[in-house]
């Protein structure tokens, strides 16, 4: 039913975990493949001894192209893509499964609610790194700690259709290393009709705040603000308040921005700053 698909840079300690989260917490049918980045850390000797299929890259060849490559190797038709650092809530293939069938169709993009020890959605302490992270104090509380099922999500992990993944070309490889390509990947998604991006409250994934990022600075040098404006010209963050109205609760499926004074004074500012760096080839 889901094939789960994780890019991973040298980060095993954290994998394993996301992976035994997955396992122990999964019941209904579903599949595992990564794409290696690198993996000098024993990574692919893992992955062998846990049959876990996967693709490889020598070096690191950006997020983008990384979830392009491992969802090649997906077997079923719901793609859920997740970082390499995050445990998953018991029942989350249920919770997810029964939104699907709600819907419908296939014109959805679904998430989950982030909860991390300092931001987040979820605001709950459980542990900084894997160092510290206290699962039975998640494991006794995830039920109680709400957000609300909320509207215009771009977060990960994340649940789409194989059909409308492939319809949009998965994500766009520009914008290599990663920043900026998940409200890239919903704009394309909103090009094609998809009008459900709602993230789910019950659906929770205890985050290390891309904990491969942070240990990694070469990781996040691309200007993913300035590639979003130039293509779509407006801002992520426009795009976010007019189109998705991100963290919004859920009240059924979007509808077009409303064209008001608002909506127009702000794109000015866009398309200002869109001339600014096109000037100063930022």
């Amino acid at each position: 039913m889901f094939s789960i698909v994780i890019p991973t840079f040298n980060n095993l300690s954290y994998l394993k975990h996301t992976i035994e989260s997955i396992k122990k917490n999964t019941s209904l049918n579903y599949e595992i493949a990564a794409h290696v980045n690198d993996g000098s850390d024993g990574t692919i000797d893992y992955l062998n001894s846990q049959n876990i299929p996967f693709s490889h890259s020598q070096g690191n060849i950006g997020l983008c192209s990384a979830i392009n490559n491992v969802v090649k190797l997906a077997k079923y038709k719901y793609i859920i893509y997740s970082h390499d650092d995050c445990y998953f809530c018991p029942s989350w293939d249920k919770i997810l499964n029964d939104e699907i069938k709600k819907i419908k169709h296939n014109k959805f993009y679904l998430s989950c609610s982030l909860v991390e020890h300092s931001s987040g959605h979820i605001k709950f302490n459980c542990g900084e790194d894997l160092d510290n992270f206290d699962e039975e104090k998640f494991l006794k509380n995830y039920k109680y700690i709400n957000f609300y099922d909320h509207q215009g999500t771009h977060w990960s992990p994340l649940c789409v259709h194989i059909d409308m993944w492939n319809k949009v070309g998965g994500f766009s490889e520009e914008f290599n290393p990663g920043i900026g390509s998940d409200p890239d990947f919903n704009m394309k998604l909103w090009e094609k009709g998809v009008r459900i991006f709602k993230g789910l409250n019950d659906f929770k994934v205890y985050h290390f705040a891309s904990l491969t990022t942070r240990k990694n600075s070469k990781v996040i040098q691309n200007k993913g603000d300035n590639i979003f404006l130039k293509k779509w010209g407006f801002t992520i963050k426009f795009f976010k308040k007019f189109y998705m109205k991100s963290n919004s609760k859920y009240d059924g499926p979007l509808s077009e921005p409303k064209k008001n004074i608002s909506y127009y004074f702000n794109l000015l500012i866009c398309k200002l700053k869109l001339v600014y760096i096109k000037i100063f080839r930022i």
